[in-house]
């Protein structure tokens, strides 16, 4: 694909993660499917999109609305940010990529996150905790 995104507008871009369960419905997946495949979407973007000229990244994964999702659901898009922690960011890291999390923490996985094993991987691979 050209580059066509080389003016100053493309320097910082912003995705709204939506409908990875509407996705996985059409395909007759578990709807944790649909999620998995959107943070395997989402890797491929953060790879793009230096070659794009883009350079910061904003992306909306998780609303407050989302805590009203059924129980087993919050907890498996959880499982699902950890395990993406664990794995896609240290080597992020060593890209020289930065990961900041910005919003409340007071009802987020991020406390959990913080009182875990996890802090220590995340703060590692270069993972700020933004209030």
């Amino acid at each position: 694909m050209p580059n066509n995104f080389t003016t100053q507008s493309t320097l910082h871009v912003g995705i709204i993660m939506d409908g990875n369960g509407r996705w996985a419905a059409r395909r007759g997946l578990p709807l944790l499917a649909g999620h998995a495949a959107g943070t395997r979407a989402l890797r491929r973007t953060v790879e793009a999109a230096p070659d794009l000229g883009v350079r910061s990244l904003a992306v909306y994964a998780f609303s407050t609305e989302n805590w009203g999702r059924p129980p087993d659901e919050v907890e498996g898009l959880m499982s699902l940010f950890a395990d993406t922690i664990e794995r896609e960011f240290p080597d992020l890291h060593r890209q020289g990529v930065r990961v900041r999390f910005v919003g409340r923490r007071d009802r987020s996985y991020i406390v959990r996150i913080a009182s875990s094993d996890l802090l220590p991987a995340a703060e590692a691979a270069g993972l700020a905790l933004v209030r």
